[in-house]
């Protein structure tokens, strides 16, 4: 089995290349050739952590994998990245288990691809600034993949506590030491929205994060925070003012999404309002946009196919650049 750490995994792939797996694999889904059952999730109240356990076939390219990814937003109290993450590949034919890797980083870049992908087909094509409501652990990967499929001017960064926003201003900085647009940190998450073309809800807020009211027209959000069915994002108006409502697996949303789940519990909206699922927008089937005043909404709970198309790739390129350790169980 070979053994791939995250600084293995960051020599070798990219948000380019995890676009393109995560673009992918969303078509292979809505053609059939991929079998996700729901994922189990674990709640730990007394430490307000969640695990969660996502397996995942892809039929296409004979393999399976199966992440483990806890999420626990008190670890930084403690030193430890909130999220922690692995995987472990196994090739279909034969049944072996050919690797394991670190998934902590490949879970914020498919995190980020998937809503990249959506931004792709579902955005203005002349959106230039963004919103970012949350900078934790996945908003970086969010924002990565933004950057590779619009050319954004500026980027308004919100966080409940403030010291997260000035610390992702300077990350982002330093990432992008060439482009030339403007970042800032506002006080408040209205302030940010009402100026943004594209919208990023990266949180685990349980409450809207803003006045849907505030959405400029043409606006494009992606909600990804809210992953499980009492965690909400975005508020009836957003929902009631998007033209179209995407999620990335329609068994997920059903499960998981509270911010669609809340207000069908209140007899406010109806799955019957759902535009489509992303892959039906990539294979052409459904429409991602249909006018530059249109506001689109794509909620994406996670799904596990993301995790076995990106790791099939981490793990065929590190055999092919002999990275790695192997080890013998």
């Amino acid at each position: 089995m070979l053994v791939l750490s995250r600084e293995n995994i960051e020599q070798i792939y990219s948000m380019k290349q995890c676009l393109e797996d995560v673009e992918n694999v969303f078509r292979e889904h809505v053609q059939g050739r991929v079998v996700t059952p729901v994922r189990t999730a674990i709640d730990h109240p007394k430490y307000e952590g969640t695990s969660l356990f996502m397996p995942s076939y892809l039929e296409s390219d004979d393999y399976v994998a199966v992440k483990v990814i806890s999420i626990f937003p008190h670890n930084h109290e403690h030193g430890i990245n909130a999220l922690q993450s692995v995987i472990l590949l196994t090739e279909a034919k034969t049944g072996q288990h050919v690797a394991m890797m670190d998934a902590s980083l490949l879970t914020v870049m498919r995190t980020g691809a998937s809503s990249g992908v959506a931004t792709k087909y579902m955005a203005k094509e002349d959106a230039r600034s963004c919103a970012v409501l949350g900078c934790g652990a996945q908003s970086i990967g969010q924002i990565q993949a933004v950057m590779e499929v619009r050319s954004l001017s500026e980027i308004y960064l919100y966080n409940r506590t403030r010291a997260k926003a000035d610390e992702m201003k300077e990350k982002l900085h330093s990432l992008y030491p060439s482009w030339q647009g403007e970042i800032v940190v506002v006080e408040d998450a209205n302030q940010a929205v009402e100026h943004a073309d594209i919208v990023i809800c990266s949180t685990k807020a349980t409450m809207p994060l803003f006045d849907g009211n505030r959405l400029k027209p043409g606006a494009h959000i992606n909600a990804i925070g809210a992953f499980l069915p009492h965690m909400q994002e975005v508020d009836l108006t957003t929902l009631q003012r998007s033209g179209k409502v995407v999620v990335d697996t329609l068994e997920g949303a059903e499960h998981e999404a509270g911010d669609l789940l809340i207000p069908i519990s209140r007899g406010e909206w109806s799955f019957d309002h759902l535009h489509a699922e992303l892959g039906e927008i990539l294979i052409g089937e459904k429409s991602g946009r249909d006018s530059t005043e249109e506001i689109t909404l794509y909620k994406s709970v996670g799904i596990a196919y993301l995790d076995t198309a990106v790791a099939k790739t981490v793990y065929e390129r590190a055999k092919a650049a002999g990275l790695g350790t192997e080890i013998r169980l």
